[in-house]
């Protein structure tokens, strides 16, 4: 016996036309991977320029430094500008205020309480008196000189030494200097015009017209001598031996504590104040004796 199997054409038709549509569709699939892939790609790629772009370093462009010669250049063009600048200003002289001596008028009206006695006498004084800097006194005077004014006043002084000569009391001076520089106590001689105006104020106060000795005079002069090499020489110490003689020790040391006491505060005015420095410096060069000024002249 057998198996009869029958398939009616309508149902071939429709698996013949399902086969075609797979057929489709997996080609549809295999396209859709394609462009997918061809998609994914691209863009791997853009991403990847991207990053590096981004990666890259930007590196600015700096400017050369400038060389030595255009810096010298430069520096001497700013140089002559400020000094075409300077040369075009006009120089105006800074005025100096000047301090006025009131009148009698002015300080009545300030003790009188008024308020504007003050501005007054400012206005005042702004108008009718011009800002002028007062005349400086310049003396001048060689070291030579003012020794021979020393010595002249010593002999005017001591009137009854009719043997002294001004000679005599610059020996003096210069021997005890000499033996100071010789024997290492100082460095650099004492001699000065300012030292001897200050020698000369110590003895203007202490030398008497009561000297009748040369001896005496020697040894005030020496004391007031060794109180100047004290207050105004260079070292911190000076010996006794060449100021002070054997035989009037303790005159000596009587002179000095009187000259202590009585002149401490001229020598100190002296250093500090130079309007009495010069009234003292001017009075030491009037001692010079007139018939050897003439001479001079």
């Amino acid at each position: 016996m057998g198996t009869v199997l029958s398939i009616s054409p309508a149902t071939k038709k429709a698996s013949i036309m399902d086969a075609e549509l797979a057929g489709d569709a997996a080609k549809n699939d295999k396209s859709l991977k394609r462009h997918s892939m061809f998609v994914s790609l691209s863009w791997k790629k853009l991403v990847a320029s991207s990053a590096k772009k981004s990666a890259k370093k930007v590196t600015p462009n700096l400017l050369a430094p400038p060389s030595t010669n255009q810096v010298a250049q430069l520096n001497s063009e700013n140089t002559r500008k400020t000094h075409q600048t300077e040369e075009k200003k006009p120089k105006v002289p800074i005025p100096v205020p000047v301090p006025t001596v009131p009148t009698q008028n002015n300080e009545a009206a300030v003790q009188n309480g008024n308020g504007n006695g003050r501005l007054s006498t400012v206005k005042k004084q702004s108008s009718s008196l011009s800002l002028v800097s007062p005349r400086r006194i310049v003396i001048q005077a060689s070291t030579g000189e003012l020794l021979r004014c020393l010595g002249d006043f010593m002999c005017r002084r001591c009137f009854k030494l009719k043997e002294l000569n001004s000679g005599d009391v610059i020996l003096w001076f210069r021997n005890i200097d000499r033996t100071l520089l010789l024997q290492g106590w100082q460095d650099q001689g004492f001699i000065t015009p300012a030292n001897v105006v200050f020698v000369y104020l110590l003895c203007e106060d202490t030398v008497a017209d009561s000297i009748d000795s040369p001896a005496e005079l020697q040894g005030t002069f020496q004391t007031c001598l060794y109180l100047a090499y004290s207050y105004m020489g260079n070292e911190i110490s000076y010996p006794l031996k060449p100021f002070m003689i054997d035989a009037n020790k303790d005159v000596f040391w009587e002179t000095s504590l009187r000259i202590i006491d009585r002149l401490s505060a001229k020598m100190l005015q002296l250093n500090a104040d130079p309007h009495f420095f010069t009234q003292v410096f001017q009075d030491l060069k009037n001692q010079r004796d007139s018939s050897e000024s003439n001479l001079d002249r």
